[in-house]
């Protein structure tokens, strides 16, 4: 464990860090408030010029009996050889409550954000589904399948048409312990347009979270995201592998 805590503090010298928790939450687990929060910058001078910026933060509330609430907010900015090439803001809120079955939780969730290089000039949506938790052991860890829906509100910085969509959503989160306090998690959404099946956004993520002192943990996360659709000179698909310090409250 102590060569994997040094193998990826060593990639931190690739900057970024990971901007969405992707752990599924759980009530009781945390009881009460708690929270996290990361901040990432990079400098570089000489042959490569550039300057990225980026801070997220989450605050979730468990009552410790039939509900937990969540929001995380972070935002990025960078520029290379002093022309902007980064500046997104992302907010997602969610509300998961206890069904008469124990393995059920019904969600409900709302999210706002931009990417002014993926020309969104505003995606705002809203859903709500359940959530079914398939398996949980000591060795294999949690698995989860979720169903459910959202309406979604496209606007667009370049010539593209607005978009108004409802879209299915169905995932799968999986999350295991590596000794008392680290973390391996993946998880995969497909997202379909439910008036045609060829437009749709598949994201996936595999996330390791070590800790490394007291409420300090060292996150590695690798993503693949993909739109079926893309806006007019965006790329259909983003790879993203991220590093961060991140501090828990």
């Amino acid at each position: 464990m102590k060569k994997l805590t040094l193998l990826l503090t060593t990639l931190l010298t690739q900057q970024l860090f990971a901007l969405i928790s992707i752990v599924p939450v759980e009530i009781g687990v945390e009881p009460g408030y708690s929270g996290n929060i990361a901040a990432s910058l990079e400098t570089k001078r000489g042959n490569t010029h550039k300057d990225n910026y980026k801070i997220a933060a989450k605050l979730s509330y468990d009552n410790n009996k039939d509900y937990v609430t969540w929001g995380e907010i972070s935002g990025e900015y960078g520029k290379s050889n002093n022309v902007k090439d980064t500046s997104k803001i992302y907010l997602h809120l969610r509300y998961i409550h206890a069904l008469s079955n124990e393995s059920l939780r019904a969600e409900a969730f709302t999210q706002i954000q931009d990417n002014e290089f993926k020309l969104i000039k505003r995606r705002l949506l809203g859903g709500a589904g359940v959530r079914m938790r398939l398996f949980e052991t000591a060795d294999a860890g949690k698995g989860y399948l979720g169903l459910g829906g959202f309406f979604e509100q496209v606007r667009y910085t370049s010539i593209d048409p607005e978009e108004d969509n409802f879209r299915a959503n169905i995932y799968f989160a999986y999350a295991s312990k590596i000794g008392d306090d680290s973390t391996l998690s993946y998880n995969i959404y497909y997202q379909p347009n439910t008036q045609d099946f060829s437009d749709y956004i598949t994201a996936q993520a595999l996330a390791l979270k070590l800790h490394i002192y007291k409420r300090l943990f060292l996150k590695f996360q690798i993503a693949y995201d993909s739109d079926s659709v893309a806006p007019i000179g965006v790329q259909k698909y983003d790879f993203t592998q991220t590093s961060s310090f991140v501090f828990n409250f």
